[in-house]
Formats: C-alpha cells, sequence, structure tokens
C-alpha cells in the first residue's frame, strides 16, 4: 500500500516564471534542452517550499487536533477526493498527456500542441465536474466504502458524520485540483519548473491560516469543518495562480471540445492503462484507510502524520527528478538505450544521494524528527513514539519508491503505460497481504491506553511492497534500455555515510539535556545533515564534493 503522494497537492506532485520578453520555451531548438540537473533543482525547490507549508500545516494540525477522532475524520475526508484528483491528475497526466504534448512541442506543431492542450482542458473539466458532484450526492456511501469501521463505530463516536459532513465540502476541491495538474503538465512541457510545483505553497497556506484563526475558538469537530472550507479556498489558489503562466507559454490554446484530434485520441489511449495504473495505487490507498478505519481512533491520524514525511524525500527527490526527465526522456525516444539508460541511471544517483540518509534518518531519528514537527498541544510523546515507529516502518521501502518513480517515468517516456500499472498491481495484492496480517498482530500490543501498534503492520506491509514492485519495473526495463541502478559502490559509501552520521546525531541527542522536542530537533537534525554531507565528500561521492563546493563557493564571494 504506497502512501499517498501528500497530494491535495500532494499525493503526489512545476514551472520556472518566464522573464518579460524572454524567448518563449516553446522555440527552444531541439537538442538545447535545459540540462535536467537545473530542471530537477527547479522541481525540487518547489516541492520543497510546498513541502515546508506541509509540514507548517501538519504541525498546526497536531496541535489542534492530536491523534484523535477529529483527526481521523479529517484526513478521511481528504483522502476520499483525493482518490479522484490522482486518476485524472498529474500521475495520469504524465503518462499520457506530457509525452504527446512534448514531442508535438518538439516538432514545431504548436498550433496542434495548443489545440490538444485545450481539448484535454474541457474533457478533464467535463469529467472532474460530473465525478465530483456524484462524489458529493453519494458522501455517505463513499465513507462507508471507504472508511466501513466508522460507520460500524456510528453510535459509539462521531467520526462517521462528521466525515460525511466533511467530504462534502472538499469533494468540489477535487475538479479544481484535477485542472491544477493540467497546468502542472502545460507547464513541464515548456520547461518551466518551478510555479506548478510551488503552486501547492496556497493551498498549504489557506489552511493554515484556518486553523490559526479558528483554533482557538472552536473544539476539534467544529475547526475540522471550518478547515474544510479552508482547503477548497485553496485549492481554487493553487489552479488561479498558474493559470497566467500557462496562458503566457502556450499561445495557441484553444479551450474546445474535439475528441477527433490525434494528439487528444493518443492521450485518452494511453491514459486507459495509466488510470488503471493510478487506480490500482488508489486501491492501496483505500485499503491502507479501510483497514485503519477498524483500528482505535487515531490510527487513521497516525498514518497520516507518518506519510506526510515519507512522502517528503519522495516528492522532493524521487518526483522532481522524474518530473524533470520525462519530458526530456520522451524528446530523446527515438534515442538509442543507451542515451535513455545514462540519464536513468544519472536520475538515479540524484534520487539516491538524498533518499538514503533520509531512510536512515527516519529509522534512527525518527522519534526526534517526529517530536521537533508534531510534539505540542493534543499531540503528546506517546503520539511521537508511535507515529515514528510507523514512520519507520514505512521507510523501509523509501528507496524503492523513489527509484520507481523514475522507472515509471522511462516506461512512459516509452509510451508504455501498461507495464507499471501491471506491477502495481503485484505491489498492492502483496502490501495488503501482509499489511493486514501484521496489521492484526500487532494491534495487540500497545504503548499506552488506546496507543496500539496496528498501524505499524501497515506500514511494514507496503515498505516491503515498495522492493518487489521495484525489483519487477526494473527487471522489466533492462531488455528495453538495459540495466539500469546506482550502482553498488556509490549506493554503499552513501550507506556508511548516512549511518556514521546518524550514529553522531543519536549520541548528541541522548548527551544533551532534557528540552523541548522542538528545540532537541533544532539542535540535533542539522548535525546528522552536516555530517552526512562532509564524510560523504571524504568518502569521495561527487555529488557531496559539487554541494559543499558551491556552498563553498558562495560563501568566499560573500567574503570577498
Amino acid at each position: 500500500m504506497r502512501p499517498p503522494s501528500d497530494s491535495v497537492p500532494p499525493d503526489p506532485i512545476e514551472s520556472e516564471v518566464s522573464e518579460p520578453g524572454s524567448r518563449p520555451a516553446e522555440s527552444v531548438p531541439a537538442g538545447s534542452a535545459r540540462p535536467s540537473g537545473m530542471s530537477a533543482q527547479l522541481v525540487a525547490t518547489g516541492i520543497f517550499l510546498s513541502r515546508i507549508a506541509g509540514l507548517v500545516r501538519e504541525g498546526v494540525f497536531s496541535n489542534y487536533f492530536g491523534a484523535g477522532g477529529a483527526a481521523d475524520a479529517f484526513r478521511a475526508a481528504l483522502r476520499m477526493p483525493n482518490v479522484l484528483q490522482n486518476l485524472l491528475g498529474e500521475g495520469v497526466l504524465s503518462a499520457s498527456f506530457i509525452p504527446v504534448y512534448s514531442e508535438l512541442l518538439e516538432r514545431g506543431r504548436k498550433e496542434d500542441a495548443g489545440r490538444v492542450a485545450g481539448a484535454i482542458f474541457a474533457l478533464l473539466a467535463a469529467v472532474a465536474g460530473g465525478l465530483a458532484l456524484i462524489g458529493l450526492l453519494l458522501a455517505p456511501l463513499l465513507v462507508r466504502v471507504f472508511a466501513y469501521g466508522f460507520y460500524e463505530a456510528r453510535f459509539d463516536d462521531g467520526r462517521y458524520a462528521l466525515t460525511v459532513a466533511l467530504v462534502r465540502i472538499i469533494f468540489p476541491m477535487t475538479g479544481i485540483l484535477v485542472l491544477s495538474a493540467w497546468a502542472l503538465g502545460v507547464l513541464n512541457s515548456h520547461r518551466r519548473f518551478f510555479v506548478p510545483y510551488v503552486a501547492p505553497v496556497l493551498w498549504n497556506a489557506a489552511m493554515i491560516a484556518t486553523m490559526l484563526i479558528f483554533g482557538e475558538r472552536m473544539e476539534p469537530v467544529r475547526l475540522a469543518s471550518a478547515l474544510a472550507w479552508g482547503a477548497l479556498l485553496g485549492g481554487a489558489l493553487q489552479f488561479l495562480i498558474q493559470v497566467p503562466f500557462v496562458v503566457r507559454v502556450e499561445r495557441s490554446l484553444r479551450v474546445r471540445w474535439d475528441t477527433r484530434l490525434e494528439g487528444v485520441r493518443t492521450t485518452v489511449r494511453n491514459a486507459t492503462p495509466a488510470i488503471m495504473g493510478r487506480g490500482v495505487v488508489q486501491l492501496s490507498g483505500w485499503l491502507d484507510l479501510f483497514l485503519a478505519s477498524f483500528l482505535a481512533a487515531g490510527a487513521v491520524a497516525v498514518i497520516g502524520f507518518a506519510q506526510t514525511l515519507y512522502v517528503l524525500p519522495i516528492s522532493l527527490f524521487g518526483m522532481s527528478v522524474a518530473a524533470a526527465e520525462l519530458p526530456e526522456l520522451a524528446r530523446e525516444r527515438g534515442q538509442t538505450g543507451a542515451v535513455l539508460r545514462t540519464r536513468v541511471n544519472r536520475g538515479l544517483e540524484q534520487i539516491s544521494f538524498f533518499v538514503v540518509p533520509s531512510l536512515i534518518g527516519y529509522v534512527l531519528l525518527g522519534d526526534v524528527v517526529v517530536g521537533a514537527l508534531y510534539e505540542r498541544g493534543r499531540f503528546d510523546e506517546y503520539d511521537t513514539i508511535l507515529v515514528a515507529m510507523t514512520l519507520a516502518a514505512f521507510s523501509i521501502g523509501l528507496v524503492a519508491s523513489t527509484a520507481t518513480r523514475l522507472f515509471s517515468s522511462a516506461f512512459f517516456a516509452l509510451q508504455d503505460t501498461k507495464t507499471p500499472a501491471k506491477y502495481a498491481v503485484v505491489r498492492v495484492v502483496l502490501a495488503a497481504a501482509l499489511g493486514a496480517s501484521l496489521m492484526v498482530l500487532l494491534d495487540r500490543y500497545e504503548l499506552a491506553p488506546g496507543k496500539r501498534l496496528g498501524p505499524v503492520g501497515l506500514a511494514l506491509g507496503a515498505g516491503t511492497a515498495a522492493w518487489v514492485e521495484w525489483w519487477l519495473l526494473r527487471r522489466s526495463l533492462k531488455p528495453r534500455i538495459g540495466t539500469v541502478g546506482t550502482g553498488r559502490h556509490a549506493l554503499g559509501r552513501m550507506f556508511l555515510a548516512a549511518l556514521l552520521a546518524g550514529g553522531v546525531a543519536r549520541a548528541v541527542e541522548w548527551w544533551l539535556p532534557e528540552m523541548s522536542p522542538l528545540i532537541t530537533g533544532v539542535i540535533v537534525l542539522p548535525v546528522y545533515a552536516v555530517l552526512y554531507f562532509a564524510i560523504a565528500s571524504r568518502l569521495g561521492l561527487d555529488q557531496a564534493s559539487l554541494l559543499l563546493g558551491r556552498v563553498l563557493g558562495r560563501f568566499r564571494r560573500r567574503g570577498g
């Protein structure tokens, strides 16, 4: 069960602002593409800012809601429309629309590209609007299907009724965010890699403002309703900020219903297996929610808090590199397998350099991370321990989950959306079986009254299944472009650097006197990060040396 890409701008999932008078992106000739490393940095910067805003949102959320029933209801309500967004949004458009649209731009067929983009917009608007309306009308049924445990316990707590009310408020946001994903696809194809990925800052800001304004005046149940309205407003802001940039780069945009265009037919044809693949991912998320709804109140919230941190490196590093590489891989579809393999391997090395220390940090220092971000107000130390254990269990599959993002982009660029969908089914089936079994086994144990270990079992199933998907995708890529991978020696040095840095940081945490979790995190986590980069540089890892060189160069220039 793969955690959702924190998408409601998570899940999960970039546009560089053009200066007035600059050359239009579509006029960039073939072969003059912006280096993928720079594109990935722009994507990562946008995602980083949005994720920081998301972490602030989660910190405020934990303060006012803790890991209780109202938190469960809000997370469940947010998850349901997120299914539709992910089915029609960024993941499917990356698989179907971006390769077709980018190829038209590369061939200089600007008018055709604009017509295809406009027709896809009209199609998405109609489909998303219709389905969102159905969701509004069928909210009680949706809650029963997604979170039947809430329905079963409707006479014991108020989670069922509250979730139904929240779904009806939040669901219209779905269509808006699907259109936001379309704008991201257009801008990415024009090599604009900042605005679409930073736009979710507005979504987070609207929710943060709502909680800060009403949090002290309202109990969690009423505050959850206010927060749902804030999320709806934020979704509208996230889309609207991208519209001027889309209009600027796509001068040939014509919004009209036209399914006869060849590019539209190709997009729809490629979207069908992609939707099936995304549907499998959503089925995975639904199973997580469905199973967790039977656990003690707060379990859904615990999983949500852990997933927010888990998807951070996936979004920052896996998504950023995969998103930057997809248009370039699509443009090079006719090149030799060696060219594509080189791009994939370079991307994997970029991803691994940052994801390996994320994995080790979550396992060795998870309680420090969780405590610093969440432990305040209604969120207590037992919540910290349980979320940290769940996060560590998810993190078993962190390296695999980030790498499969890039593997999938390679298949999408080859206009093969069926293979990733097929292996997603295998992952979901395995994760469901393992997660359910481990959940039942571990839920017998508790840290404190009401704080049982069931969520840890679900996370362990997800982490294990991620590696099976990684192996299957990597094996299937080999006949197409050759063997892909980071390289054992480089990966070993990354793990060594992270383990040494983590051990020292843990020792520092033990040595510190008792203080607030936030202050502890502010001291310990920078120690870990600095030591990792320093050790990695001494071990000869190019990524570390380059980054340290840039930092030192900036200090020298300022000093001079």
